[in-house]
């Protein structure tokens, strides 16, 4: 499947975004960006809606849905620490994502 990197629509991809008083919610998607927009006006998941605002801190590009799903199961089991070290892995394609779209968010 060839990626949009404009808009990863129909890519599936595991993100973390940072809600107000520091806590991370992981979640997946097949649109990025609209699912993004969707977090940050408060009509995206129940846990965000209460601890605007949210700023993405990890993007993880997945090959199908069901690893996708595997994916976020694995890094919501994950310790604090952990996902703060993920966050800072090589793993994290998000700053190449907002490099590409800057002109977009």
């Amino acid at each position: 499947m060839k990626t949009d990197i404009a808009t990863l629509k129909g890519q599936p991809a595991v993100y973390m975004l940072r809600c107000a008083g520091g806590s991370l919610y992981t979640g997946w998607t097949n649109d990025f960006m609209q699912r993004l927009a969707s977090h940050q006006s408060g009509k995206g998941g129940k846990y965000t809606r209460s601890r605007l605002p949210v700023t993405p801190v990890y993007l993880e590009l997945i090959s199908d849905r069901s690893a996708a799903l595997k994916r976020e199961a694995a890094i919501k089991k994950m310790a604090p620490a952990d996902k703060r070290a993920l966050i800072s892995s090589d793993s994290n394609c998000l700053d190449a994502f907002l490099s590409e779209t800057s002109d977009l968010i």
